[in-house]
């Protein structure tokens, strides 16, 4: 699994912004940047929607004040599922990013799978990413909703 200290592993993503397809790499979302990506298990289920990605939108500002260039909301789901989720939910400030094969999710250690229930998804989790190396990394136990919100990584960033 991934640590603090770790650099990301270099993989392609698909991303829809604007109505346009593109396939960004982690070079492409991290190097040269301080990015926030918080990830969760899918797109229009009942935490990520009521509470997760809403935190962030709301607090996007404010972690952008502390020197935050991107705020990354990553899931396995597919490039439309996750750009028509942003829609829906005012994301203007968070790149909605798909995972959809979890290749990342994989390669990091922070895949799971739900069986029946959908599938190979992402954990719950937010990372502190500098220049693509984890600088703060914060998981979730399972089916808990504690330490990977908006608020506490605005909290690490006041540290």
């Amino acid at each position: 699994m991934i640590n603090v200290g770790d650099t990301l592993p270099e993989l392609t993503f698909s991303l829809r912004e604007n109505g346009e397809s593109s396939n960004p790499t982690t070079a492409d979302l991290f190097a040269d940047k301080k990015v926030v990506l918080f990830a969760v298990p899918g797109a229009y289920t009942p935490t990520c929607s009521n509470t997760h990605l809403p935190g962030y939108i709301t607090l996007a500002d404010k972690l952008k004040a502390k020197g935050v260039d991107s705020i990354i909301c990553l899931s396995v789901n597919d490039a439309f599922v996750m750009e028509a989720w942003g829609k829906s939910q005012n994301a203007e400030e968070v790149t909605m990013l798909a995972d959809g094969g979890a290749e990342f999710s994989q390669a990091i250690g922070l895949a799971k799978d739900t069986g029946t229930f959908g599938g190979l998804r992402s954990g719950r989790y937010s990372m502190l990413v500098e220049n693509g190396v984890v600088k703060a990394l914060n998981i979730e136990a399972p089916g808990k909703f504690e330490v990977s919100n908006a608020q506490s990584m605005l909290a690490a960033l006041n540290g």
